[in-house]
């Protein structure tokens, strides 16, 4: 199904692309991302995250295909380092010695593949809004001790702690200038909570859902921003 989803747009955005008079043009831009997360607990009923700054090692490059000056659609490729804070999680081992509530830092870097549409004047200002599907080939994880000292940090290639596949919904907007706006939310999930190491489940019941705001400059700049160059 998720593949046939991903098919499916690409056909119908290559499609469109080779019919008519359209502008095609590539784009590229670095993410600063603000993420936050939804986190369902069964170990703590009041769990929530705290806002996490990701300033750098996000970029992403965009093939846009300009129907008219007022619709336009795009793909193209991302790198991303997306995650979480979970002040409180609680370890799943029963053997373990130290059970107080404890942070940890979850993130995984990925691949992602955006499709969407571009609606509004664009040479100025127009909103955007698509579907977007991400591999993760790089899971991290940092464990803090209960005076807030790190006290581990864990990083696996091609793990299956986290989905091997991250889906999300995208919207956004593209100001005058270059400098755009955009909210992500993941309806998959970030943890698999049936992966097992020597014998515990350390993300059975915790449900997480990451979604984040994000700054960009220019990511769509191929036409002549009000302002711009």
């Amino acid at each position: 199904m998720k593949k046939n989803i991903t098919l499916a747009a690409f056909c119908i955005l290559f499609t469109v692309s080779s019919f008519g008079q359209n502008k095609s043009y590539i784009t590229s831009g670095m993410e600063i991302i603000f993420s936050e997360a939804t986190i369902n607990d069964t170990q703590n009923p009041d769990a929530s995250s705290t806002l996490r700054f990701a300033p750098i090692i996000s970029v992403q490059s965009m093939l846009n295909i300009d129907m008219s000056e007022k619709f336009g659609l795009f793909t193209g490729l991302g790198y991303r380092n997306v995650g979480y804070i979970y002040d409180s999680y609680t370890t799943r081992d029963p053997q373990a010695e130290i059970t107080t509530p404890i942070k940890k830092k979850f993130r995984t870097y990925n691949i992602g593949i955006p499709v969407g549409i571009k609606l509004g004047n664009l040479n100025n200002l127009f909103f955007y809004g698509g579907y977007e599907i991400e591999f993760p080939f790089v899971y991290k994880e940092k464990t803090f001790n209960t005076a807030d000292e790190k006290e581990q940090t864990d990083v696996y290639w091609f793990s299956n702690r986290s989905e091997n596949i991250q889906q999300s919904w995208l919207v956004g907007v593209q100001l005058p200038y270059g400098m755009n706006i955009k909210f992500k939310y993941y309806f998959t999930e970030f943890h698999n909570q049936n992966f097992e190491a020597n014998g515990v489940k350390p993300y059975a019941g915790l449900n997480s859902k990451i979604w984040y705001i994000s700054l960009t400059a220019n990511l769509f700049k191929g036409t002549q921003f009000v302002g711009g160059q």
